[in-house]
């Protein structure tokens, strides 16, 4: 049985439906808040650390590629077919005199201007990756 509230049902007023949409809106839109607060935050946290400039080697270079397929025609069936976009993301890692590892994203330009073994001069601001000048 039913809970009654001034003769009407529970379910009349707010369905399961609309209580499982919003509670997933509110779901998504704190994710979202919180994705933003971090990206603020590291954002803020890089622009207030010091520039350095160490000298460093490069020891390691990675890619993480990544793929999306999507429907033709906006049809999200895929009656007209699908079409594959890929996105690739680089990164290198130096090492400095004491001995400790640093990992950055670097564009693709960079990426294929350094060589695992370059000794030079690694500037950075925070883990914002600004420069690595071969020597």
């Amino acid at each position: 049985m039913l809970y009654r509230m001034s003769g009407m049902d529970f379910f009349d007023t707010f369905s399961l439906f609309q209580i499982l949409f919003y509670i997933g809106f509110a779901a998504v839109l704190v994710i979202i808040l919180v994705q933003a607060f971090r990206g603020l935050k590291t954002w803020n946290k890089n622009n207030n650390s010091p520039r350095l400039s160490v000298p460093a080697s490069v020891v390691a270079k990675r890619t993480n590629v990544s793929y999306h397929r999507h429907a033709n025609a906006g049809d999200a069936t895929g009656a007209h077919g699908y079409h594959t976009d890929s996105s690739t993301t680089y990164y290198a890692t130096f090492q400095v005199e004491s001995g400790d590892r640093m990992e950055f994203h670097i564009n693709g330009q960079q990426y294929g201007m350094l060589v695992e073994g370059d000794h030079g001069k690694l500037s950075f601001q925070g883990t914002r990756f600004l420069n690595f000048e071969r020597q």
